[in-house]
């Protein structure tokens, strides 16, 4: 091969090598996002034999927030040592609190109403969330809906149909969907086929529905909360490593007085001991991580339209996979919450188109007047001449400290 060729070849691999680096830098918060779903798809089914097996929801979720505040602290520390605020009496509180809503009281709702349902109902009840966020958020008056544009009645319509869906799963559950083959795994969980742990599902139905509805109303408050102190503890990763210690301490405190019983507490190293590992490393340490990380790259709305992709995976691998009944009312329920969902995420992201563009416009109509009027250099301020001056020298003009 002549020189000549091999001059010519070079710059085609690396505009290659080019080309791949910008469609993986574009495309990878979506296989992190689509990562995060299958590290929490798994949680589900995990947590779920592991809860067959013996092993507490309370017990469960206080192990959980405690070894993820090991992980977290050190990278934390290190990490936002310079951003980090000091820590007042108010700001603790302030962290107290958003530990109970956004950790442990909504964990441990959450959880056992998954021991008295199924993985697919509370994937779908997650789903809920933003509706319930925006509901609030309007009887709060910190959302303003426009219902003349279309964006705004997107956005009352969807969180009308997503409520209406998760009512739906709430109250009715239905026949149960055919099942044309038998599946390779049974974990009889509250969901799954015949036996004792179906009719105590079946009779506990309700109450665990309401269980999963109070934990969403609980995130979502927490969602607004958090939203504002982040702009008081701006270090992120040491913000959740405080909630993770905070909220294990006050989960223990709540399942002292459930759980008197120390064989509760004795976890042993088989499936319930990995359970908690998996759980705290990959749920609450690396997949808080990609969250924050897609989040800045892409915005909250990125983040969240990823969430029904965890229903789905969920529902087919129960169906599937694992044995679990598909209720109609599940069924039907889940699909209006998706939809629902969507509805308001697109008013939602239009809303923030909108507000870019116009301040865009403001930005740029703020340039203009500030090039007509006054030039900036170097900290001192230099009237700009009229048009009626243009006979003057360039030297009258003024000079004067900002």
């Amino acid at each position: 091969m002549s020189r000549d060729t091999q001059t010519l070849e070079i710059p085609h691999i690396s505009i290659y090598i080019m080309a791949l680096n910008l469609m993986m830098m574009r495309y990878m918060p979506h296989a992190l996002m689509i990562l995060a779903q299958v590290f929490f798809t798994l949680l589900y089914f995990i947590t779920e034999a592991a809860f067959n097996r013996g092993l507490n929801p309370y017990v469960y979720v206080t192990y959980r927030y405690l070894l993820a505040a090991c992980i977290l602290c050190p990278f934390a520390y290190f990490y936002e040592k310079k951003l980090r605020p000091k820590i007042t009496l108010m700001l603790f509180l302030e962290i107290f609190v958003l530990s109970l809503l956004g950790g442990s009281l909504t964990m441990n709702m959450y959880f056992s109403s998954l021991k008295y349902t199924s993985p697919t109902f509370v994937t779908s009840m997650i789903n809920t969330v933003a509706s319930i966020t925006f509901v609030i958020a309007i009887v709060l008056r910190m959302e303003i809906v426009d219902v003349k544009t279309l964006r705004g009645l997107a956005k009352i319509a969807g969180t009308m149909v997503s409520l209406a869906g998760a009512t739906t799963m709430s109250l009715y559950r239905g026949a149960p969907v055919k099942r044309l083959w038998r599946a390779p795994i049974h974990i009889h969980g509250g969901g799954g086929g015949g036996g004792v742990d179906h009719v105590v599902a079946h009779e506990s139905w309700v109450k665990g529905s309401l269980l999963a509805l109070a934990s969403c109303i609980c995130w979502s408050i927490w969602i607004i909360l958090q939203a504002s102190s982040i702009k008081r503890y701006p270090a992120k990763l040491s913000l959740t490593a405080w909630m993770s210690l905070v909220g294990g301490l006050q989960s223990a405190v709540f399942a002292a007085f459930m759980q008197r019983n120390v064989e509760d507490w004795l976890v042993g190293f088989g499936l319930n001991f990995w359970c908690i590992v998996y759980t705290a490393i990959t749920c609450t340490g690396l997949a808080v991580i990609i969250q924050l990380w897609c989040n800045k790259k892409r915005g909250p709305v990125f983040v969240t339209m990823f969430n029904p992709l965890l229903t789905v995976m969920v529902a087919v691998l129960a169906y599937v996979l694992f044995g679990e009944n598909l209720y109609a009312g599940s069924v039907i329920g889940g699909v209006l919450v998706i939809l629902g969902l969507y509805m308001l995420l697109w008013g939602k992201n239009r809303d923030q188109s909108e507000g870019k563009d116009e301040h865009q416009q403001s930005d740029e109509l703020d340039c203009c007047e500030k090039q007509q009027a006054t030039v900036v250099v170097s900290g001192y301020h230099f009237a700009a001449r009229d048009e009626d001056d243009d006979d003057k020298a360039p030297e009258t003009a003024t000079m004067k400290p900002n």
